[in-house]
């Protein structure tokens, strides 16, 4: 009984010794992290929209009629001083030294290991961001940050935003992460609307269209019909930063349903493509 049990721990750890030399299995997001954090093509994209945002700015100042909230901004807001409300997560901190984790231990996104990478202050500013928003306070605008984020993870984010130089509203609360209130849940629509009512929002920034629409967690049919709905905003007052390593767009196809297993996750991704016939 003893052999075949020492037989049976042998192969497992021969078995185990094996997959550690192999390293982890294929991941669905490696080139996408790969992309974000080592490629030039990255930083270009995010310094040629901040770019963007800073004309758009300069011109949303001149036009006191403009906001780019239309869905919260209500009312006479012509004489509201500015404002302009950027995510944070890929936005303006890029947070891919944890999707690499994931990628490199074949582990995914989890609750606890992010509040830890969170407090672990290691994000670095997208390219473009810092000076945007510095630009933005200098023109006498208040930049806000809503973010998902929970109140929790709030003191290390922004202690750590401001000794990368963002500015954070001084007297004002201008981080507004989620269930810091009641309401504030992933939806981002209450939070523009509490902003929305001492100030005209001239340019809202992201990397998800949640960051722009509450409209984000439809069906990839009603997503793409939300978005031509909006289509004078891209690029004039609603500004978005590429990210391709997680968001509303991956969760999509299977309608985020997250206790899918990731194989049929991965199935129902594969059916939404539109691959070339081979003809």
């Amino acid at each position: 009984m003893r052999t075949g049990w020492a037989s049976a721990l042998a192969m497992m750890a021969v078995a185990g010794a094996a997959q550690a030399q192999q390293g982890p299995g294929p991941d669905d997001n490696l080139n996408a992290v790969l992309w974000d954090q080592t490629s030039v093509e990255a930083q270009a994209n995010a310094i040629g929209a901040y770019a963007l945002a800073r004309l758009r700015l300069d011109e949303a100042l001149a036009d006191p009629s403009r906001t780019a909230a239309p869905a919260e901004q209500t009312g006479d807001f012509k004489n509201l001083p500015p404002a302009v409300v950027l995510d944070v997560d890929d936005t303006v901190l890029n947070t891919s030294p944890y999707q690499a984790r994931n990628v490199v231990e074949g582990s995914g996104f989890n609750p606890k290991t992010w509040t830890t990478y969170v407090n672990a202050k290691i994000d670095t500013a997208i390219p473009g961001a810092v000076e945007f928003t510095q630009y933005a306070a200098s023109k006498g605008v208040k930049v806000f940050y809503v973010t998902n984020r929970t109140k929790e993870e709030e003191g290390p984010t922004v202690e750590h935003m401001k000794a990368l130089g963002f500015p954070m509203g001084d007297n004002v609360d201008t981080f507004l992460s989620a269930k810091e209130q009641p309401d504030w849940g992933s939806a981002k629509g209450t939070r523009r609307a509490v902003i929305a009512k001492d100030y005209r929002i001239l340019l809202l920034v992201g990397d998800n269209f949640g960051d722009f629409s509450d409209a984000y967690k439809g069906t990839l049919e009603e997503r793409q019909k939300a978005f031509e709905a909006a289509k004078d905003h891209w690029g004039r007052d609603w500004i978005a930063i590429a990210n391709p390593t997680y968001g509303s767009f991956e969760s999509a196809p299977y309608k985020g349903d997250y206790k899918l297993p990731a194989a049929e996750q991965r199935k129902l991704k594969i059916e939404a493509l539109t691959p070339w016939n081979g003809q």
